[in-house]
């Protein structure tokens, strides 16, 4: 039997759409570094889609290049940027903040999310301090929505973060590498207007969401840093063909396709947490995104390694381990109906 992939949302290649303009266009010849028609198409769709003219859009990579690119070229060099414990700069990017040069203070995580009142009493704490100009100073703050948990900020959460920025006038950034998951939820209160009326710059996930690769940056109050193509060059993340960014950005900006993705994975994800729930057992987060995370027998997770392919979260001293399933674009119904039926 060929094993269940539940790992990541990363593990397939590229939706069918894309596939087929990557074919359409192969031999016709382009401008490179993203000065192409594909990636200035792109961009203008997507200033439409989040309702904001004034915004600029940039494509990179990959995620782990765009946290870095936009925290460091945002900050100064005395600043360090805010996070919860378990947000991905602090725990999963092998220190690429600070290799560029810039602390990472993280805040206590609430199912992966942080509280505007710590975010609040941090820098009230920071500022009040007599010594505070020999400390690291919180030059921005970091977020992502969908979490590392799959939760969501609610609506009222993202404004009161976002109020707290602009009291102390540093920047908000939402790390939207799983974004459409997090839109298509049936508990999402953030639509991606709200997401750029709150936060000065966030970044629309590819690589999860039916791209080969890629990630689209939007500074949304005409904010971008004067030198961040260069600085792009600089970490080598700029791509000679930059068409191929822009080509799979101007095909999921069309007809809604990245909004069809994301309420594909969301629906595969529902099947299998009632399909959970139903059989007994009990959720280590309730997600309403596409990470859906599980309490299982030691036992049974051995066995279940046998047949399918997920990830061990966290291990517990009672024989049971959480471990994660994570559904995409491209899950299909019959393979949660597969992994049920093993659970």
């Amino acid at each position: 039997m060929e094993k269940l992939w539940f790992k990541s949302d990363y593990q397939e290649g590229a939706c069918p759409e894309i596939l087929k303009r990557f074919t359409e266009t192969a031999f016709e010849p382009l401008s490179g570094y993203g000065t192409d028609i594909y990636c200035k198409s792109a961009g203008e769709k997507i200033k439409k889609a989040i309702g904001c003219e004034n915004a600029q859009v940039k494509f990179i990579c990959g995620g782990t290049q765009t946290n870095q690119l936009v925290i460091s070229s945002m900050l100064k060099s005395y600043e360090g940027v805010v996070a919860a414990q378990t947000g991905h700069i602090a725990a999963h990017e092998a220190g690429a903040i600070e290799y560029s040069g810039h602390k990472v203070l993280t805040l206590p995580q609430h199912e992966g999310k942080i509280l505007c009142e710590e975010l609040s009493s941090l820098l009230e704490k920071f500022w009040n301090d007599d010594s505070h100009d020999h400390m690291v100073y919180p030059g921005m703050v970091y977020i992502s929505h969908p979490t590392e948990f799959g939760t969501l900020y609610t609506k009222e959460e993202l404004t009161k973060i976002s109020a707290v920025c602009r009291e102390y006038k540093i920047p908000l950034y939402l790390d939207g590498a799983r974004l459409a998951y997090g839109l298509m939820s049936e508990e999402a209160e953030l639509d991606i207007k709200t997401i750029a009326e709150l936060c000065d710059v966030f970044y629309i996930g590819g690589t999860k969401v039916g791209a080969l690769c890629g990630e689209a940056v939007v500074f949304t109050n005409n904010n971008m840093p004067c030198e961040f193509v260069p600085q792009i060059k600089q970490r080598g993340a700029l791509m000679a063909k930059g068409w191929v960014l822009g080509l799979q950005f101007d095909t999921l900006f069309t007809d809604d396709l990245y909004y069809r993705l994301g309420a594909h994975a969301i629906e595969m994800a529902n099947l299998l947490k009632e399909g959970l729930v139903k059989k007994g057992y009990t959720l280590y987060a309730d997600s309403p995104t596409n990470q859906q995370f599980v309490i299982i027998t030691n036992e049974k997770r051995d066995e279940l390694c046998e047949k399918a392919v997920f990830e061990n979260w966290e291990k517990f001293e009672n024989g049971t381990t959480a471990v994660r399933f994570v559904t995409s674009w491209a899950t299909k119904r019959e393979n949660v109906e597969k992994l049920l039926e093993l659970l």
